[in-house]
Order: structure tokens, then sequence, then C-alpha cells
């Protein structure tokens, strides 16, 4: 490649990259799901729009989508909030194994009695869009707040069911005869095993290493942060278990721990899961060919249906049985469940493998994928609040960051106030903060002064506490609990222990 096709291709590179950025701006305002937009631009640039590009190299883009969700995984495994998703393990691990089954066998009954196709291709299809997509969910729903406990069962079981659906893809493509349901329900269970235990210990000694190791620049940390998700992955599958869950919960695990420069991290993994998703949606556009989609698309449209009105309230009604949920919650998230970019990329699996009919498999899914969502997608903020789920009581997080003050043995917490905090009205007395930690610095309006006990916070302020290194974490559940509950937290029942 010479220097000037070299600069061609970043020209082209940075203008698609601007185009998706904006194309960001068109998904908030519609509410569509910026994938079906990723997925636009992608088929534009393809051999059937004015870029008349020619790509079909399935295996470089099954490659590249693993490399992207590994990014995307990691990205919402630190978004995650532990104690939002720790009440609904229970569930979202029922909705990953249970309700990955039923979803399976009866969207594979509808394609082979209703479309008419083979057992094997028809399981493949029941199993590749089985899988859920946390971003596309959420990307149209992050308007209206939800209760925790929905947010928390939607969020788990979009990064555990991934796990179990490859590993169904993978068996039903394989050459040879489909393995007995309890040979893989026992590898599904150790691959899952291993991955969790890879996950839970890679995030645990990740973020005691970055909470006790001050690196020379806070540029640093967020790419550590995302080196070490990658390295949960590669030694996931490298041990035979689910990369994909080692990933996701060694992510969750530094995404809980409190580290140092916290918020810049957060926008490091956003930024790179945004160039993640454009990448790998216009990619896969470019694997599609739209004219050879006609004959597969009353197919899709029949298996979508399936999967929409049976399989997947079937799914949750079963899997979510014992755990007395509200109708209106199952009806939502019933309709919640978005298929993304997991689906399509699997749908590459049978194209590498050489299953026969792996071409209109592909064309099934991606026609679903886009039709469903495209129906789904606007429709899921209107449906939440007909049902009335809802929550905007819950008021708005801190901002916090932290710079390990090594040498002081001590913390700088830069402390934002968004308008929604119950901090607003409150004296820096009032916060009542442990000992060892202080106010040391306000900023209001462009203006730094020091503060007094009776110094009144307001909304918009940022503040500097200097805390010691054994009541930092103290201070900051703090800082949160008031935030929360107000000057009154821990006498009304929103202490500390809330804030965590």
């Amino acid at each position: 490649m010479t220097v000037h096709h070299l600069n061609q291709l970043l020209l082209v590179s940075a203008l698609v990259l601007l185009i998706a950025v904006a194309a960001v701006r068109v998904s908030s305002r519609s509410g569509l799901p910026s994938l079906l937009l990723y997925l636009g631009i992608g088929i534009a640039m393809g051999q059937d729009g004015i870029g008349n590009v020619s790509f079909s190299n399935a295996e470089l883009t099954q490659v590249i989508g693993y490399a992207a969700l590994v990014v995307i995984l990691a990205e919402g495994g630190l978004g995650t909030k532990w104690k939002e998703i720790r009440p609904a393990l229970p569930a979202a691990a029922a909705l990953s194994l249970v309700g990955v089954a039923v979803s399976v066998g009866v969207t594979a009954a509808g394609a082979h009695y209703l479309v008419g196709l083979d057992w094997r291709p028809s399981l493949i299809i029941g199993a590749v869009v089985s899988s859920t997509d946390a971003a596309a969910v959420f990307s149209v729903l992050r308007k209206v707040p939800l209760p925790a406990r929905v947010t928390g069962v939607l969020e788990a079981e979009s990064g555990f069911n991934d796990a179990p659906v490859v590993i169904l893809v993978v068996a039903f493509s394989a050459s040879g005869p489909v393995e007995h349901w309890y040979v893989l329900i026992g590898e599904i269970a150790l691959e899952l095993a291993i991955g969790a235990a890879i996950g839970l210990a890679v995030g645990w000694l990740g973020s005691y290493g970055l909470r006790h190791v001050a690196l020379p620049a806070s540029g640093l940390y967020p790419i550590a942060v995302m080196a070490i998700a990658t390295v949960a992955y590669a030694a996931g599958a490298m041990a035979h278990g689910s990369g994909f869950l080692a990933v996701y919960l060694a992510a969750m695990v530094m995404g809980n721990a409190k580290l140092p420069h916290w918020p810049a991290t957060r926008g490091f993994a956003e930024g790179l899961g945004w160039i993640a998703q454009i990448g790998m949606f216009v990619l896969l556009g470019l694997l599609v060919t739209p004219h050879a989609l006609a004959d597969d698309i009353v197919p899709a449209l029949i298996i979508g249906l399936v999967l929409t009105m049976v399989a997947r309230p079937l799914e949750v009604f079963v899997s979510l049985l014992p755990f007395r949920m509200r109708w209106q919650e199952e009806v939502l998230m019933s309709w919640a469940g978005l298929r993304g970019a997991v689906p399509i990329i699997l749908a590459t699996i049978p194209m590498v493998t050489g299953v026969a009919d792996s071409q209109r498999i592909f064309n099934i899914v991606f026609v679903l994928v886009v039709v469903y969502t495209l129906i789904q997608g606007p429709t899921l903020p209107w449906l939440a609040r007909k049902l009335e789920l809802g929550d905007s009581s819950e008021a708005a997080d801190l901002g916090i960051e932290s710079a390990p003050l090594e040498r002081l043995r001590g913390h700088l917490l830069s402390v934002a106030i968004p308008k929604g905090s119950r901090m607003h009205g409150v004296e820096v007395g009032e916060l009542r903060l442990p000992k060892g930690a202080s106010v040391t610095l306000v900023v209001r309006d462009g203006q730094s002064f020091v503060p007094g006990p009776t110094t009144v916070l307001r909304r918009g302020d940022e503040l500097l506490v200097v805390a010691t290194d054994p009541v930092r974490d103290a201070a900051e559940a703090r800082l949160r609990a008031v935030a929360h509950g107000g000057k009154l937290a821990g006498w009304l029942g929103t202490g500390t222990e809330t804030a965590r």
C-alpha cells in the first residue's frame, strides 16, 4: 500500500466516522437504535450502494466482530451498577439459561414448521436470535428511567446470555451430528463456570492493582482498564471457558471498585464502545447484498413474528415464574428483547464453517434484526410510559473523580453536583464527612472559594474533597448518600449503605 492509498483510506475512514457520529444525533432524536443507521451506512457503501465496494469475507467480519464485542461488553460491564444488578442476578441467570432454551426451541420449531427449513438451519437461527443486545435496548430507553429491578435484569441478561448462545451456535454449526442435549448443557455449565471464575479473579486483581499503584499519567488508567478487560477475555477463551462472560464480569468488578480517575475512564470506554459499534455495523452492512435479500424477507418476518410474539414472552414468563415479578414488568421485558450486533455476527459462524444454506441463514437473521428493531425500538419508551414503569423520582447520581496522592497517603475527590441531586441546599457542615475528610474548595459559576461549615451547596457546584486513605471509601459513600437522601441521609434510612 502506497502513502497515497493510505491517505485515501484515512480520509474515507474519517468521513465515515463523522457521518456515523452525526447519525447518533439523528438516533437520539428519532428514537431509532443507532445500529440501523450504521448498517445503512455500510449498505450504502456496498456493492448495491453508491460506494460500490465489494466485500464478502465472512471470516474477517467474524474476527472483527468478536473483537468489537469484547470492547462493547467491557464498556457495558464498566457501566453496570452492582447495587442495581445484585438483586436481579437470579432472574437474569434464569433468562440466560432456561429462557434461551425456551427461545431456541420455540423459534426453531416455527422456522421448521412454518417456513419449511431443515432442523439444523432452524436450530441455528433459533440460537442466533436468542441473544439480546443491551446497547440496542438502552439506546432507546435512556430517556425513560426505569425501576432498578427491570434495568438490572435487562442489563445482566444481555451480558450473560451471549455465552450460552455462542456455545449453541458453534455446536449446531459443527460438521457431523449435533450432540445430545445433556452434553451441551454440561459444556455450557463448564464454560460459564470457568469464564465466571476467571473474570471475577482478573477483575479483582486488576482493580486492586489500579487502586494501589499510582500511574504516572491519568490518561493511562483508561488504557489499563480496557487492557485488563481484554486479558480477562483472552484468559477465559484460552482456558476453554466463556471469554465473553469473563470480560463482562471483570469489567463489572472494576466498574464498581472506585478506581482513580473514574469519569475519564468511563468516558474513554464509552467512546471506544461507540467506535467498536460503528466499525462493526458498517462492516456488517458491507457484507450483506441487498438484492439477495428479497427471497428471504417473508421467512424472516414469519420467524421474527414467532420470536417476538411467542418465544420471547414465553421465555420471560417461564423463566421469571419463581420470582413473582409484576405483569407490567414482564410485558416490558418481553418487548425489550431487542436483537442487535450479536445475532448478525453469530450468523457468520455457519458461513465460516460451511453449513448448508448458511447464506440464507445470514439473510434471514439480517432482515429479522433490522425489521423488528425498527418496530420495537421506537415503541419501547411509549410502552414503558403506558405501563407506568418510568421512575422519575430517583435522584441524579454524583460525578466523583478520584486522583490518588500516593506520597501523602490520601485522595483528592472531585465532586460534581448535577441538577437532580438532593445535595442542593445542604450546608458543608451538614455533609457530616468522616474524620480525615474535608471539603477544601468549591467552584461556582467559574469562581473558586474556600467554603466554611455554613456554606450552602448548589446545583452545578464542583467540590474538591481531600480524604485520607483509610476513610476514602467512607467519604465517597457519605457524599453519595447525601446526594440521594439530602441533609437527613442516615436518619431516614438513606445512609452510607445505600450509596454503595
